[in-house]
């Protein structure tokens, strides 16, 4: 159990906080021969599995290292290009080290307008006449909770989806939202929240969750 990934959306849809906690690292590490029957290409500045899905390593994920040394960008330490490597039979075998990438800054800019549409079309879609829109959203690995409140701002838990309190969590991450953000002289609003106290606190309710399953 854990929670992974805190989002605060605001009314008009822009990421003002995100908050990485317990992200569990997945990654697969093999030699192989040649041919590499894994398709590869790059994209947003990694490497990344196009096509060939195996061994543990899925679509999307991306080459950490190869023989034990890490990749930057494309290319290795002494400067060669990977594609260039991994086409060379005679550089085989290869110890090859995949896994999912960290999501950058300006990805989770993206989820988070990505979000706002689906969450409106949620309601739009919805039988029922004054739908809250998505409440929660569940994967076979982890649950997303939503909680938007009447000013349109979205509090967002990702977590495992056997994690317990994360109802509660979200009430409390709005109460710190309302007392380390909206209440400071110097924040405005619809601008990311940057405030150490809040931080902190949020880290403080985060631990306790994870341990007792309530605040």
């Amino acid at each position: 159990m854990g929670v992974f990934y805190i989002f605060i959306v605001s009314k008009s849809g822009g990421l003002i906080f995100n908050y990485d906690h317990a992200v569990p690292t997945t990654e697969h590490e093999k030699t192989y021969s040649f041919p590499l029957e894994i398709q590869l290409k790059f994209e947003n500045k990694r490497v990344i599995v196009a096509f060939g899905e195996r061994d543990g390593v899925c679509i999307g994920h991306a080459l950490l290292a190869v023989n034990g040394q890490p990749l930057t960008y494309k290319e290795l330490p002494d400067g060669r290009d990977v594609f260039d490597v991994l086409a060379d039979k005679s550089n085989f075998p290869l110890n090859l080290k995949f896994g999912r990438p960290k999501i950058t800054t300006n990805e989770k800019i993206v989820l988070a307008s990505m979000f706002y549409p689906l969450y409106a079309l949620a309601v739009q879609l919805s039988p029922d006449q004054g739908s809250s829109g998505i409440n929660e959203l569940e994967t076979d690995t982890f649950t997303l909770h939503c909680n938007q409140t009447l000013t349109g701002v979205k509090f967002i838990v990702i977590a495992d989806k056997n994690q317990q309190g994360v109802d509660q969590l979200l009430d409390k991450v709005y109460e710190l939202y309302a007392d380390y953000a909206l209440k400071n002289p110097f924040y405005s609003l619809e601008m990311p929240i940057r405030a150490d106290l809040f931080e902190e606190h949020l880290q403080v309710a985060i631990d306790q969750i994870e341990k007792t399953g309530f605040i």
